[in-house]
């Protein structure tokens, strides 16, 4: 154990090290660009140079592109990746979609509750054709997908939609959607339902109470920080009707089980014992159901990026992103289904 944990200081040490030629190659503060394509218009950004391995960073719920930690993002642009972040729809600087008339949340709520179909906009799917429009548009092949939440599920469609694109995942605090998980907590749940606010003071205030509850019992947060985090996402862009949108999506989504039973990709999945909102049994049956993926469970993770985390998940990603940087050899493949029984 000790062994273990000096490797993965030295690895740390070695990497914050680099010399200041990585460091200017991998400067974060690059202009936000966009590209329009079918149906949507997304905003992103693109860190390192357009001839190393490209890492696309998949969002989740109501995220920005600004909520990877830039010096998360630095860190793997220096393991020789060309990294992409990106609004997904409806959230950021990416496209705002007009919610149906027939649209209502708190009504497909109770119908997932019941058991019954959910109606949503938009579904899961094409949120992971925006990602392969953006790739497109950007002229990149192959790539590895780094999602988290919400953007972990996206990942496994994209895998599953275009198998020899994806050279690797990485799914971080994310799910199988399968029946009978753990749900979240009650408290949490009460947070996420409060989209409305009369002004920016009670929106912050709820962004900052919601941060708080989706953070580790073992951290004490600085409200101020909070606050500061959730001024920083409302002045570039406030839009709850886009985040329900986003809920829809993921209420009418079914199990992925029988997708990821058929998936062969190299798969890193990285969950916190202490995820309020996706408890740590989602990513243990998420991870059951990939043959040959690799689980890592973070003590006292929760579902935010935290300061105190950064090192422990940069421990776990950088190391396996690196294996898998220039090896082509497992490119993403789905096992077919079995051909219907005609007689």
């Amino acid at each position: 154990m000790h062994a273990l944990f000096l490797s993965a200081a030295v690895f740390l040490a070695a990497l914050f090290s680099l010399p200041s030629l990585a460091a200017s190659r991998c400067e974060v503060n690059v202009p936000t660009e966009r590209v329009d394509l079918a149906q949507v218009s997304l905003a992103y950004q693109s860190i390192g140079r357009a001839s190393d391995p490209a890492l696309l960073l998949v969002m989740g719920l109501g995220g920005q592109l600004i909520h990877w930690p830039d010096e998360v993002v630095v860190a793997l642009c220096q393991q020789g990746f060309r990294v992409i972040r990106y609004d997904n729809r409806d959230v950021g600087l990416s496209t705002w979609r007009q919610t149906p008339v027939d649209a209502n949340l708190t009504f497909e709520v109770l119908r997932y509750k019941l058991g019954l179909p959910v109606a949503a906009p938009y579904t899961l799917t094409d949120m992971a054709d925006d990602a392969f429009g953006l790739m497109d548009a950007l002229r990149v092949e192959q790539f590895h997908v780094l999602g988290a939440s919400m953007g972990g599920m996206i990942a496994q469609h994209m895998a599953a939609m275009a198998p020899k694109r994806v050279e690797s995942l990485t799914l971080i605090m994310t799910s199988s959607g399968a029946e009978g998980l753990p749900a979240p907590s009650a408290a949490l749940v009460q947070l996420l339902s409060r989209r409305s606010a009369p002004n920016r003071e009670v929106a912050l205030e709820q962004q900052a109470d919601l941060l708080a509850a989706l953070g580790s019992p073992t951290v004490s947060d600085d409200r101020q920080a909070l606050l500061d985090q959730a001024a920083q996402s409302y002045d570039r862009a406030f839009n709850p009707q886009g985040v329900e949108r986003q809920i829809m999506a993921i209420l009418a989504e079914p199990s992925r089980v029988t997708l990821l039973n058929r998936l062969r990709v190299p798969t890193l999945v990285v969950h916190g014992t202490a995820d309020p909102l996706l408890p740590v049994m989602h990513g243990v049956h998420l991870a059951a159901h990939i043959r040959g993926s690799r689980l890592k469970l973070i003590p006292g993770l929760a579902h935010r990026f935290q300061e105190a985390f950064k090192a422990p998940l940069l421990g776990a990603v950088l190391p396996y992103l690196q294996a898998h940087r220039e090896d082509t050899s497992h490119w993403a493949q789905i096992d077919p289904l079995p051909a219907p029984n005609l007689l």
